[in-house]
């Protein structure tokens, strides 16, 4: 299922990610609210034991105390990723350019990506991969707020409004065989949040 069109997937700036990424950004991309939100959202989510993927993330997850069996990182800066002290292991990866993850089958409880999704030129494909590698029962939480690098967004993102913007995540998880189960919004003083969830149809 294609939900990105060739127009809908460009982006102002076509050059190499790796190249773009290439120097750590030890920032948050979000407001303190933003972040205390997400936390509590994983700590609502997680379960003592899990397994965890992190797809798209940095020096820091804004992860909740639950102590977790295993935590796998991915992104593009190799220096963030190693600063990252829940990780246990990582790899760096573009997604735009190469879409299967070096990961088993069903081996996740919870996949998150935070702050990034707006980046995925093709999100159908990536979607698929976090479908497979997420076991029987397992949640993909994907949060988002209005900051981004334009320059690295896709148009439709650039284009849509905040809502629309979550109407587009959602279409995201269904294109990789999910049911869009759960959806968070809080608007405020600060920076919006939005959280999609997916997982099992029966769960929505």
């Amino acid at each position: 299922m294609t939900v990105l069109s060739d127009a809908d997937r460009r982006r102002i700036d076509e050059g190499d990610d790796r190249r773009f990424y290439g120097e750590p950004r030890y920032v948050t991309h979000a407001d303190d609210a933003f972040r205390d939100r997400l936390t509590r959202l994983y700590d609502e989510i997680f379960d003592r034991g899990d397994r965890v993927f992190d797809a798209m993330g940095s020096w820091v997850s804004h992860f909740p105390g639950t102590r977790l069996d295993r935590v796998v990182g991915h992104g593009l800066n190799e220096a963030e990723l190693r600063a990252n002290d829940r990780y246990d292991e990582w790899f760096v990866q573009d997604l735009n350019r190469e879409r299967r993850l070096p990961l088993s089958d069903d081996a996740f409880d919870v996949v998150c990506c935070a702050l990034s999704v707006q980046y995925l030129q093709y999100p159908a494909a990536v979607f698929s991969e976090f479908d497979r590698v997420r076991d029987d029962g397992g949640v993909v939480v994907v949060s988002f707020t209005d900051r981004m690098f334009p320059s690295k967004a896709v148009a439709a993102w650039r284009e849509a409004s905040m809502d629309g913007r979550a109407e587009l995540v959602a279409s995201y998880v269904r294109a990789g065989g999910m049911a869009a189960t759960g959806r968070v919004t809080e608007r405020g003083p600060g920076d919006p949040f939005y959280a999609v969830l997916g997982g099992d149809a029966e769960d929505a």
